[in-house]
């Protein structure tokens, strides 16, 4: 079997992540029902549904790249896949919230297979800037389903009930993991592979966390997810609430991604030219000042009614514009000096800054008072400390370590 293109292969590897994306996006549209039918007593509580399917792939991602390294990229991101498709299954027939909360933790743990082999894949036929700007290709791709996913769920929802999106869930993996089996030969080979030897992991794991850079980018990585989080999680609620559009938030979202999925034809064009960590500082500073000036607004009461659902408009676009100018960056930067072992540092990268992530999203979201303003708040603070960080990475090391490097 020959390597596929990389058109065909940054096609195959966004579908694989959009998994992800469907997995949390497609469900927004149903958390009102969802509220209704098991939680009308606290419906607040109806976000967690998004929040616990990325707790559980953060725990998942501690396991999916040493087994990467171990048995191969193909068999664990088809067998995260298949655990994927039973945690859907599961959620398909929950009558508690629990029981929902427990099948989505499910979904996570196999969607971490997915999400965090799939970087390694990537990392073993490309290194430095060209594994950004492979990234910047995948995301641009992979923005088109959380661009759609909202719409395409409230149709399913709307047709065939709330757990039918379920269903589609399925499907969707199986597509996938289906293009992966038939087209993508396994890019590890047998003798650069590493076993699942408790020691050997606790030193790869150590390696990581060891090196100061690294732990930067985990902690900057960790400060965007949680502020796009808690975003996710509250984006439907702001709309209907706040901004009384709730029939037709699915369309304002759709808006708000593929406007902000410039941010990765941006990033893809300029990543080359001014590297990563520059890119990086200035889309976290310039977010620390909107958000900033939203905040005085709000709270001073300067923002017309007639203006606020342009401003949150606004404002959403620009922190996914954010997302797509900084993930694969931070990725590629944290991943460059752990090539032998991509697969493990993928795994303390991407389970470290989601755990956390979630840690910081889930208060900021359940803190909805019926505005954004504590979204803006925990979006300023998030932006704020990630700025400081890139620059302690600047001023520590100097000139940039992010130079081309050799291209496999």
């Amino acid at each position: 079997m020959q390597q596929p293109g990389r058109v065909e292969f940054v096609a195959m590897m966004a579908v694989l992540l959009a998994t992800i994306a469907f997995s949390i996006d497609a469900m927004l549209p149903a958390l009102p029902e969802i509220a209704r039918t098991l939680v009308p007593e606290a419906p607040n509580n109806a976000q967690l549904v998004v929040t616990s399917f990325v707790f559980g792939m953060g725990l998942g991602t501690f396991l999916a790249g040493p087994i990467s390294d171990a048995t191969g990229r193909k068999p664990a991101i088809l067998g995260g896949l298949a655990l994927y498709i039973a945690g859907a299954a599961l959620a398909s027939q929950a009558q508690s919230l629990e029981t929902l909360l427990v099948a989505r933790m499910v979904q996570g743990l196999g969607a971490a297979g997915p999400r965090i082999v799939t970087n390694a894949m990537i990392r073993d036929r490309f290194e430095g800037r060209h594994m950004a700007q492979i990234m910047s290709f995948v995301m641009m791709v992979f923005l088109l389903v959380p661009a759609m996913a909202p719409a395409f769920g409230s149709l399913i929802i709307g047709a065939f009930g709330w757990r039918s999106i379920f269903a589609a869930f399925i499907v969707f993996a199986l597509c996938g993991g289906l293009w992966l089996a038939m087209r993508q030969p396994e890019t590890l080979p047998p003798e650069s592979r590493h076993g699942m030897r408790p020691a050997l992991m606790r030193l790869a794991a150590s390696e990581v966390v060891r090196r100061p850079d690294v732990r930067i980018y985990i902690g900057v990585l960790t400060l965007g997810t949680g502020q796009m989080f808690a975003l996710i999680s509250s984006v439907q609620q702001i709309y209907d609430v706040y901004l009384g559009q709730g029939d037709v938030f699915q369309w304002w979202f759709m808006a708000t991604a593929l406007l902000a999925g410039t941010g990765t034809i941006v990033n893809a064009a300029l990543v080359m030219r001014l590297g990563m960590r520059r890119i990086a500082i200035c889309a976290y500073g310039v977010q620390c000042l909107i958000s900033g000036v939203l905040v005085l607004t709000e709270l001073a009461g300067l923002v017309p009614p007639g203006l606020a659902l342009v401003t949150f408009f606004g404002w959403s676009v620009s922190v996914f514009f954010m997302v797509g100018l900084t993930f694969g960056n931070l990725n590629a930067l944290a991943l460059q000096p752990l090539g032998h072992i991509a697969g493990m540092a993928a795994s303390v990268v991407g389970a470290i800054s989601t755990i956390l992530g979630v840690v910081l999203a889930v208060p900021i979201g359940l803190a909805f008072d019926g505005t954004p303003v504590p979204l803006y708040i925990g979006t300023m603070v998030c932006s704020a400390l990630a700025f400081a960080l890139m620059r302690r990475t600047v001023e520590a090391e100097g000139a940039p370590a992010d130079q081309v490097a050799p291209h496999r």
